[in-house]
């Protein structure tokens, strides 16, 4: 996500917020008329274009806000999935975490912000929900589900022998020298095991994460700014905190200097790099976007927006090994290492309570249970989830309030767990 020069409002108050169906878009009027009641209009330079319950219409269009770059699906066929939709899928219970009390599958859908979700079980489409601004045709934002997309391209180069996952980030991109990325590894950037001087935190309106925004807005900057002007710009302005290695840590710019790297290793901008080695050949039902800053660089760590089934799709691959069709897609090797996890104690590090025993590698989180269950994770709720075992993905768009996965998590994991272990006995 790009934002504007200052920090957005992430709810709309201190107290509860509105439910989703309260803040369903679509009944709140947001965008609807030509033109739309001055109260209802949803601008790009709106401090507040991405706070909820806004939120809940700007994750679907992103596109009529800000300017774009396509994910082209190419001019081969359409893979369709084939469907049998299991309707006691709605009716399967689980105990949120941190609770006692039993809760419906179908009930946690509005309790998450569900925008859309698809059940996939050996290749087949058995569940499938849309609420909110999204519906089969639609678009909605990854989030940070995008990161997990650059890791992917990354840890393929690495399988393929065109990215020295050893080599020194300095050696790659010279820009980057005197920035704290200067002396990682990319396999450190990789995982996210780099020292860096960084805070990610949302809800601080003085995080570093609001400075990034800035710089990768594509608006044009007031008079009195100062500071830089693209993500690439910022990224030579991190600096150094802690060794390299050491420690997990989420930060969102890692992805970038990803996106960076691939992009002077190939050539290719991410997304013209994800449209030729992925998007183009796995049937994908619609032309997917990045959001892009002012020098016309997509935003590798969050700026990814799709639909919903094409997101099952990339779940489907990461299942199947990269094959698809007898195609061998992405490289197995680059899966495998995915799956395989990175450093437990480096993650631990990061404390998360509701994720223990879990790894990060290729910039995918690694549940490590009993299934080998792992996933994309983005904020506010968008999730690609892969249970190996149960030979299942699950992909879900949601624009909860919070943006925290905190907030997600105690409904969602112990659901997918459930729905896991359900479609095991079929």
């Amino acid at each position: 996500m790009t934002a504007p020069t200052t920090a957005p409002v992430t709810t709309i108050s201190a107290t509860a917020p509105m439910t989703a169906e309260e803040s369903d878009p679509g009944k709140l009027g947001w965008m609807v008329g030509s033109p739309p009641p001055a109260d209802k209009i949803i601008r790009y330079s709106d401090p507040d274009f991405f706070a909820f319950p806004k939120l809940r219409w700007t994750v679907c269009h992103f596109r009529e806000l800000a300017p774009t770059v396509g994910v082209g699906r190419g001019l081969g066929p359409l893979r369709f999935f084939d469907r049998a939709i299991d309707p006691a899928i709605d009716a399967l219970t689980f105990v949120p975490l941190g609770d006692t009390k039993p809760m419906r599958f179908a009930d946690s859908l509005a309790a998450n912000y569900t925008d859309g979700i698809v059940i996939l079980h050996d290749g087949v489409l058995v569940y499938e929900r849309y609420a909110g601004c999204l519906d089969e045709t639609g678009k909605h934002a990854a989030m940070s589900v995008t990161k997990s997309l650059t890791g992917l391209l990354g840890e393929t180069l690495v399988a393929e022998g065109k990215l020295d996952e050893n080599a020194r980030v300095a050696t790659l991109v010279p820009e980057l020298t005197e920035s704290a990325f200067g002396d990682a590894t990319v396999r450190q950037v990789l995982d996210m095991t780099t020292g860096l001087h960084y805070s990610e935190d949302y809800a601080d309106p003085d995080a570093d994460v609001w400075i990034y925004s800035a710089a990768g807005n594509p608006l044009p900057k007031p008079a009195d700014y100062t500071g830089p002007r693209s993500y690439f710009d910022y990224l030579k302005t991190v600096r150094k905190e802690g060794e390299h290695g050491a420690a997990f840590g989420y930060r969102t710019i890692n992805s970038d200097a990803l996106g960076w790297i691939i992009a002077r290793v190939t050539g290719k901008s991410v997304a013209a790099l994800l449209s030729e080695r992925i998007w183009s050949r796995m049937g994908a039902e619609q032309d997917a976007y990045y959001t892009l800053d002012s020098t016309g660089t997509p935003f590798a760590g969050g700026g990814f927006s799709a639909g919903l089934r094409d997101m099952a799709r990339i779940g489907q691959l990461m299942l199947d090994n990269g094959r698809q069709a007898g195609e061998q897609i992405i490289p197995e090797a680059a899966i495998a290492h995915i799956r395989a996890g990175g450093d437990k104690v480096a993650f631990a590090k990061a404390n998360y309570p509701l994720l223990k025993g879990w790894s990060y590698s290729g910039m995918w989180w690694i549940s490590h249970n009993a299934n080998g269950a792992f996933m994309a994770r983005g904020v506010h709720g968008q999730a690609i989830y892969v249970d190996p075992a149960a030979r299942m993905v699950i992909a879900r768009f949601a624009s909860n309030p919070v943006a925290s996965n905190a907030a997600n998590d105690p409904t969602s994991l112990p659901a997918y767990e459930a729905v896991a272990k359900y479609l095991m006995t079929k």
